[in-house]
């Protein structure tokens, strides 16, 4: 498993990290407790040493199980997201910073570390950002050692500017072949700050493997099946030709074609899988290829020009 630096952060992480939404059952629907921890420990076996989770995920509860399962080892870093308080009715945003303190050290102890590797602030908007209490709040647990760094996962380029402008060292954002605009906006900003980029939806939810008929259809308990109605959706799997000319040689299918794209970005510090089964992962790992270059140069600029051809607004 290669590596590569988080920013200007001081640590090294593997360039594919587990991403434990879809996996805690609360946007696919549900998962074995035997498979969410057959899937952690085989991203451990095979050298993944990012792992990124929410106190929101199950409760909580997928923060305990990554807690129990891997090791407490400095070279395993834990990115965890907090901002929800899911005891109001209904549950709410919530970044002051006396609320964010106790929510660091809730995460802290189901994770049983005694830091946390990467704290996050769970999709605030720019505003709440640029008064500057919340990240002044996370800024103190990394002083007192409570987190090794920081950062804001964000929603759109408006909060990802803003987190970069309050001095966030991470920075989490979708990045895929289909949807590039937020991080192309803010490029300079990062590579000026040398934020590290946890690049999230890399895969479009499944869309970009491109392995769905245009018939597809998904059940009441998966969060696909609001994201796109049924014409939006076949027009999106017709967009996919976009990605067909780039399967050649080593690069076997879409799925590798979608992850390359984001692996070649040379921002992106790590790139959040969704496996929901080992199997699943160890197909992404192969489909990452053994070394660089993921995507040729010419190969990318090509695969972008057939992307917005066809329609798609990156």
């Amino acid at each position: 498993m290669r590596k590569r630096p988080l920013g200007d952060t001081g640590l090294e992480v593997s360039e594919l990290a587990l991403g434990t939404w879809g996996l805690s059952g609360g946007g696919y629907g549900p998962v074995t407790e035997s498979e969410q921890d057959a899937v952690i420990d085989r991203a451990a076996a095979l050298g993944i040493t990012l792992f990124e989770t929410a106190d929101t995920y199950a409760a909580g509860e997928m923060e305990r199980r990554l807690g129990r399962r891997l090791p407490k080892d400095d070279a395993i870093v834990i990115a965890t997201k907090i901002g929800t308080d899911a005891a109001a009715t209904p549950a709410r945003k919530r970044f002051d910073p006396e609320f964010l303190l106790e929510a660091a050290e809730r995460s802290r102890e189901r994770l049983d570390r005694e830091r946390i590797g990467i704290l996050l602030l769970h999709n605030p908007g720019a505003e709440t950002l640029r008064r500057g209490e919340a990240s002044g709040a996370l800024r103190d647990l990394m002083t007192k050692g409570v987190i090794r760094t920081w950062g804001v996962s964000a929603g759109n380029a408006d909060v990802a500017a803003a987190a970069v402008t309050a001095g966030a060292p991470v920075v989490e954002l979708v990045h895929n072949a289909f949807h590039t605009r937020e991080l192309k906006r803010i490029a300079p900003n990062l590579a000026e700050k040398k934020t590290g980029v946890l690049a999230r939806s890399v895969l479009a939810y499944g869309l970009l493997t491109g392995t769905w008929p245009t018939t597809k259809e998904f059940s009441d308990e998966d969060h696909r099946s609001q994201r796109w109605s049924s014409d939006e959706l076949r027009r999106r799997i017709v967009q996919l030709n976009a990605l067909r000319p780039s399967v050649q040689g080593e690069v076997s299918n879409m799925r590798a074609v979608a992850l390359r794209y984001v692996l070649a970005e040379p921002l992106v510090s790590s790139a959040v899988l969704g496996p929901r089964k080992s199997q699943q992962l160890d197909q992404l790992l192969r489909d990452a290829g053994k070394s660089p270059p993921y995507l040729a140069k010419e190969a990318l600029a090509a695969l972008e020009r057939r992307v917005v051809n066809l329609g798609v607004k990156p």
